[in-house]
């Protein structure tokens, strides 16, 4: 069994501010559809990019929805753009393809479904950052397309990413963040806005046992935070015949979802932001 650093963010309230005078608008997906979305799991890695294309539709996302092929890959990405007032980019991914143990819900159907949802939430206002919601294919072969989708990128594309947002197998317990890689400031805006909200946020360092999309994106020097659940006892979970949707939290699972929705505005108008 692996050892993991486990700290909470309480005792770094107290240094932070608390939002301040920050003003965020977002719009809030009720629960029966984020349950809705996670129940909608597919059995094999081409229907879920399908039923993530579908969620995107049904979302708003279609004149900006794409999918992007990868070399040597079956299944393509797919991306949902949002555009912003200027051409720097807030990236949010999750991969949605799975390992033939259990049904693949935790790791990862939990990350990808929610990124409908929270384009959703930030459509209803203007924004300062483009934002690209993105399904990765072939994560558990190796980061395949998240490798791809940044190679082509290129240097001069990746310059304009001011963070990158990884969601991976969450609702097994209350929200985690992995610190290992993470950016000081992305990690102290989310205890910010998790204090704010009175959510729970802490810290689970699990990147000496597995690499997620985010590494892809860090790999490239490229700003970028992992949000996660996973703990010594839910770890196990991953890869396994337990992994169903009877081991999601629903309540957690919400919460995350609660907290994104208000942590993706914040990074929208504090990054970057004009002095």
């Amino acid at each position: 069994m692996p050892e993991f650093f486990n700290l909470t963010f309480v005792a770094l309230f107290t240094l932070l501010p608390i939002m301040g005078q920050t003003v965020v608008n977002y719009g809030t997906v009720p629960r029966s559809e984020i349950e809705r979305r996670l129940n909608a799991f597919e059995d094999s890695d081409a229907k879920r990019e399908k039923k993530l294309l579908s969620l995107f539709q049904e979302s708003g996302c279609s004149d900006d929805l794409t999918e992007q092929p990868v070399k040597h890959v079956k299944v393509p990405n797919v991306v949902c753009t949002l555009p912003g007032a200027t051409d720097s980019i807030i990236l949010v991914g999750g991969h949605f393809d799975f390992v033939n143990a259990g049904k693949g819900v935790v790791d990862n159907w939990s990350g990808s479904a929610l990124l409908p949802s929270l384009y959703t939430s930030l459509k209803i206002s203007p924004r300062r950052h483009a934002f690209l919601f993105v399904g990765f294919t072939d994560e558990e072969r190796g980061m395949v397309g998240s490798r791809f989708y940044v190679d082509k990128m290129g240097k001069e594309n990746l310059k304009k990413i001011s963070a990158m947002v990884n969601l991976d197998s969450l609702g097994t317990s209350p929200t985690k963040v992995e610190m290992d890689r993470a950016p000081k400031d992305l990690l102290k805006d989310l205890a910010s806005v998790a204090a704010a909200l009175k959510l729970p946020i802490s810290i689970m360092n699990v990147h000496r046992v597995g690499r997620s999309d985010s590494d892809s994106f860090q790999d490239r020097k490229v700003p970028a935070i992992s949000i996660h659940s996973l703990t010594q006892e839910t770890f196990p979970i991953l890869h396994s015949q337990r992994d169903q949707i009877g081991a999601i939290h629903l309540g957690d699972y919400y919460e995350t979802y609660l907290l994104l929705r208000a942590y993706l505005p914040y990074l929208d108008q504090r990054l970057d932001a004009p002095q």
